[in-house]
């Protein structure tokens, strides 16, 4: 693990940590967070956001979103985007459930953190070409030298294109460069420099009618996944530009003792234009999103798609920024009888934030509205262009955190795992008053908070552990900087609290070549914010309740020299506890979401990743993701479900000589129409298709 505040290792850290290597990153060709999440971790759904296609990493873990809780080399990453390329990733690791002692404020599902590439002591140049199909073309460079005895250098430079199979229009192109230098290698002081900077050019999916009714619930029929239904000649598509420098000071005290100081600054730059599915549909013969019989008489022609009057060409316009300092303080001592290996921390940041959105084509008149073919769509605008910029937003969140982790071990067979963390919150937002032409006064919300996590481990066996723990989750009225607070209702209102406990066992077998890995768990939103319900009381109400009972499996490792394996299997019980207010309970009795599930939570799902080397120049993978269905809606009946899937993968790797490898993988391999990131609004019910088949061939120089 990467992150310091761990203070032992992955055997006999007391918490749920999958950490994809590596190695399995590069067998399954997986590019971006989204493909290595899905493919990885088990019980990870995407979510479709507010302005559709190109939204970002919208994730939900252990049926809560995680969508602020990803952290890059252990610190912050600023923006909500899609995170498109792995080229400057070393590995992954995901931490489940609330844990705010170690990733800050509102992590209630737990957190992501992605390990950069960084100088090695080793000389190396590692070019990869690629070529597939739907226009898939790559080309990586991954050059390190060690210049001195006390100097190395790295850089990393990728640039990649590639149409989506069985979805229409859309492509993604990107290149990207991060040059880093180490001094004082080997040394007691080192210093590390690092750059990122990757820019984005794409027509991202906005998604396919996807209906729920009494009458259908899911895809509709007669509606292809590969249809586009969005203006193509609007300039429709996402321009990204992120940014990140990075400055690492390490000092080694003695063997036991050593001091880490982390600067950044990131800065992400994002602009996206959508055309929503939103208008009158006629799919043979019927509105396909009546949900009556009255509802479902057509308005339009049929197999029509008639865009409504809105605004079209949706803009969303963002700029975040972000500054921080991590300092840690680690040493291991003795007290007695006992040795700790203790971390004291402070971390401090700042991230800034501005957005305007608006429509390219502003609000359409009903006689200019293009009608597209609904199950043939080619969708061409004829009307005059009348850009529409709504208000501008901005945000501003200041962090700063004191922490300490402890990890006693009191004799060869218990320890005690533990941290605490104070944090004090500020965040204000704003928005402009175009009627007045000026900006509205700031709304603002501060608050100090204190999370911990305590974990007691027992080891009968130097090569194994089993842990009882629990932690916490603080999460103020402004989380995120993105995010807002109403003065009247929500800005004083204190903060909602989450818990975790935990109870599981970790085992490293076959002389340590494989781990394996099972807990038990609960993951509790004790208090969450809803409307009082009490005209006398405007300020929401920390009645709320949600829980998830659940299980992970995990397996990682070696079988055999020739064998490997990495698969996990999570089952998720959710339940909403309690949706409204006491007040609204106590004269009403009507709780309408209470005791149904979460949404976006699959009850099963899991996760295999296996490779079998034959002889020293061939190696075989498979790969297989299942999802089980999940609830879209859980606030009134009928509850409607989106079914499960399983995609399969595979992997052929020849060895030709140490300087060249080739590499085929077959995504998709039956290619299995499923459907992601599904919305359910009753005015927008889309979806995005899951990728069909995707075969790259990849050639590997090493020198």
């Amino acid at each position: 693990m990467s992150s310091p505040k761990y203070t032992a290792p992955l055997r006999d850290t007391p918490q749920t940590i999958t950490v994809i290597p590596a190695e399995v990153l590069e067998q399954q060709n997986s590019l971006s967070l989204q493909e290595v999440l899905t493919s990885n971790v088990p019980g990870i759904t995407f979510q479709a956001g507010e302005g559709g296609g190109g939204y970002g990493d919208n994730i939900m873990l252990r049926g809560y979103n995680a969508s602020e809780n990803i952290t890059l080399d252990g610190a912050r990453d600023a923006g909500q985007y899609t995170r498109s390329d792995f080229f400057n990733i070393e590995n992954l690791e995901v931490t489940s459930g609330a844990n705010s002692v170690h990733g800050g404020s509102n992590n209630v599902a737990g957190s992501i953190n992605l390990s950069s590439k960084r100088p090695q002591g080793r000389d190396f140049v590692r070019l990869g070409l690629g070529l597939g199909t739907d226009s898939y073309y790559r080309g990586t460079v991954d050059v390190n030298s060690r210049a001195s005895d006390a100097v190395a250098w790295r850089l990393n430079v990728m640039a990649h294109n590639n149409n989506v199979a069985e979805r229409d229009v859309e492509r993604f192109r990107r290149f990207g460069i991060a040059p880093s230098i180490s001094f004082g290698m080997d040394g007691p002081t080192r210093l590390t420099l690092a750059y990122f900077y990757q820019q984005d050019d794409n027509i991202p999916q906005y998604g396919v009618p996807y209906a729920n009714t009494p009458y259908n619930n899911g895809p509709i029929a007669g509606i292809r996944r590969n249809n586009y239904y969005g203006y193509r000649n609007t300039g429709n598509g996402e321009e990204l530009r992120n940014q990140r420098l990075s400055v690492l000071v390490e000092h080694d005290f003695n063997e036991n003792s050593r001091l880490r100081n982390y600067t950044y600054y990131g800065q992400t730059e994002r602009w996206t234009q959508v055309d929503s599915i939103r208008g009158s549909w006629c799919v043979n013969g019927v509105n396909p999103y009546g949900m009556t019989l009255a509802t479902r008489t057509c308005s339009v022609p049929d197999n029509t798609f008639l865009p409504n009057s809105g605004p079209h060409g949706y803009i969303r316009d963002e700029n975040n920024q972000i500054i921080g300092n991590q300092t840690d303080f680690i040493t291991r001592f003795a007290t007695g009888s006992m040795q700790h290996d203790l971390v004291v921390g402070l971390s401090l940041s700042q991230e800034d934030f501005k957005r305007r959105t608006g429509s390219v084509l502003g609000s359409v008149a009903a006689n200019d509205r293009n009608p597209m073919s609904a199950s043939n769509p080619n969708g061409i605008w004829t009307h005059a262009i009348t850009p529409v910029i709504n208000p501008a937003n901005q945000g501003q969140l200041k962090n700063a955190a004191l922490y300490v982790f402890d990890n006693l071990r009191f004799n060869e067979q218990w320890a005690l795992n533990g941290g605490l963390r104070y944090e004090r919150v500020a965040g204000e937002s704003r928005s402009y008053d175009t009627a007045n032409n000026a900006w509205r006064d700031w709304a603002k919300n501060s608050d100090s908070l204190i999370s911990y996590r305590l974990g007691l481990v027992f080891k009968p066996v130097e090569n194994g552990s089993i842990y009882l723990a629990y932690g916490n989750s603080r999460t103020p009225s402004m989380s995120s900087v993105r995010g807002s607070c109403n003065q009247t209702s929500s800005c004083n209102v204190d903060p909602e609290t989450a818990i975790n406990i935990e109870l599981g066992s970790k085992w490293d077998v076959l002389d340590g070549r494989l781990g394996l890995s099972a807990a038990l768990f609960r993951n509790e939103r004790s208090n969450y914010k809803v409307a009082s319900g009490d005209p006398n009381e405007p300020e929401q109400q920390l009645d709320g309740k949600a829980r998830v009972d659940g299980l992970a499996l995990g397996v990682a490792g070696q079988i055999t020299r020739e064998w490997g394996v990495f698969a996990n299997y999570t089952y998720l019980k959710s339940k909403v506890i309690q949706s409204v207010s006491d007040h609204v309970r106590a004269t009403t009795g009507i709780d309408a979401q209470a005791g149904n599930p979460l949404t976006q939570t699959p009850k099963h799902a899991a996760n295999l990743w296996t490779t079998y080397r034959f002889g020293d120049n061939w190696v075989l993978g498979y790969g297989a993701s299942y999802s089980g269905r999940y609830y879209l809606n859980n606030a009134a009946a009928p509850l409607y479900t989106a079914p499960g899937y399983t995609v399969h993968n595979a992997m052929l790797g020849w060895k030709l000589n140490d300087a060249l490898d080739l590499q085929l993988n077959v995504k998709n391999l039956a290619n299995k129409e499923y459907y992601t990131r599904i919305r359910g609004h009753a005015a927008s019910r889309y979806a995005v298709p899951g990728t069909g088949r995707t075969i790259t061939l990849s050639a590997n120089f090493k020198f």
